[in-house]
């Protein structure tokens, strides 16, 4: 099925969506570049040359340089950003609305005084349903396969285990042990490699400070560098992104009432890159876009288990509802028992981790109703990163009724470096 987007028939009007965004996000960028005075002046004296430094696309410069605000809309342009333009010659937001109705400035002033412009009727039903149906092609959805989820995967992402992989140093008996039990998962992904992987993890103060610090966001830019997390960038490859379906699962997911923070623009650290070279290896490219997805545990109030394991079924309603034909795996990581700060440093909890790995298999629903404090106090403060794995589970069938996955493969180990590390890998039934 197509997304619901009930105003795509509404005439002369442009909803910025997630999609729109996505498409709009350089043009958009550079409107936000002139609200300092000497980015103006600059653009005033080679608009042309200007726009070049900026990731726009032909269409998005021209309409720019011809102040075609009809064009530079449908190219993904927010007239609130595009506005910045008509500040910096001078001109009125009445007379930047003139300009996209076909009336003179005088012209669109009497509507004005007049009441205004009179709602349009709606197009008919039949009309929607030529146009609801329709994919980015041009296709119906029904004649195209649809995207599915077959797999999640589970692990903790120490960042020490990075160090290790990018120093030669997998092979010491340190952690030798660990690397091994990670083998039979390099074997089943190299078998199994998705499209897309949709992998959720936490920020460690990386692409987040505390100015702004959302519940969930979502990664939906067309690549990711590995970011610099003091001690330089771990040498591993870009991340490429899959901007068309995280704005898809957005648009979705917010619209099952989840609230996401849309992130056009960041870049990741330990938190996804270990997972990638824990199942991948060294590779010169990773094999397949990733979409990140962040999950406040830093700061509390932290989403509960319960809201995590509710999110992960809407994202996986989401993909089943993407008309491309992909192979989506969602990861969870972070965890297990660890603790990195206070009197207690070094807290690891064996029992209550196997006990949770358990669950997560056999009970996942109940385990979500698990709170907070118990994971701290049997977890320790940072055990609460593995309410993220909730989200890999709750979109797996069984938790919207379908049958319950297949253990692929089941790995704990003490300890890397201050932590429990823990992995696990469920197939899908027939995947």
């Amino acid at each position: 099925m197509a997304l619901d987007k009930p105003y795509l028939d509404i005439p002369g009007t442009t909803i910025f969506d997630a999609e729109q965004s996505r498409r709009g996000y350089g043009l958009n960028q550079f409107c936000m570049s002139l609200m300092r005075a000497e980015n103006r002046a600059r653009f005033k004296a080679n608009e042309r040359a200007y726009l070049d430094e900026w990731p726009m696309s032909d269409a998005q410069k021209e309409a720019v340089l011809a102040r075609d605000l009809n064009a530079a809309i449908a190219a993904g342009g927010n007239i609130y950003f595009l506005a910045k333009i008509g500040a910096t010659d001078g001109r009125s937001f009445l007379q930047m609305a003139a300009s996209m109705t076909g009336l003179s400035e005088a012209e669109y002033r009497e509507m004005m005084l007049a009441g205004g412009r009179v709602v349009t009727s709606p197009a008919t039903s039949s009309a929607r349903q030529s146009l609801a149906p329709l994919t980015r092609s041009g296709t119906t959805a029904a004649s195209r396969g649809m995207a599915r989820v077959t797999a999640s995967v589970y692990t903790s992402h120490v960042p020490l285990i990075g160090v290790a992989m990018d120093l030669g140093k997998t092979h010491e008996p340190y952690w030798q042990p660990l690397f091994a039990g990670y083998e039979p998962s390099r074997r089943w992904f190299a078998a199994h490699t998705p499209d897309v992987i949709f992998l959720v993890t936490n920020d460690h103060a990386t692409a987040f400070s505390l100015d702004v610090i959302p519940t969930f966001a979502i990664g939906a830019a067309a690549e990711f560098k590995p970011a610099d997390e003091g001690w330089g960038p771990r040498p591993v490859p870009t991340v490429v992104g899959h901007p068309a379906l995280a704005a898809h699962i957005a648009h979705s997911v917010i619209q099952d009432d989840f609230d996401l923070t849309i992130v056009n623009k960041m870049e990741v650290d330990h938190g996804l890159t270990v997972p990638l070279s824990l199942l991948c290896g060294q590779p010169d490219a990773w094999p397949c876009p990733v979409i990140p997805f962040l999950v406040n545990v830093l700061q509390y109030p932290v989403p509960s288990g319960r809201r995590c394991f509710q999110l992960g079924r809407a994202i996986r309603k989401a993909i089943a509802s993407y008309d491309e034909p992909l192979n989506v795996q969602v990861w969870g990581t972070g965890g297990m028992s660890h603790q990195l700060q206070g009197p207690r440093a070094g807290l690891i909890n064996k029992d209550w981790d196997n006990r949770f790995l358990d669950r997560l298999i056999d009970q996942p629903a109940a385990l979500a109703q698990v709170p907070h404090v118990e994971y701290v106090r049997e977890a320790g403060s940072e055990g609460i990163e593995l309410v993220m794995w909730l989200i890999a589970r709750g979109a797996m069938a069984d938790a919207s009724g379908g049958a319950k996955p297949n253990v692929a493969h089941r790995f704990y180990h003490v300890p890397a470096s201050n932590t429990a590390v823990g992995h696990l890998v469920l197939e899908e039934q027939g995947s």
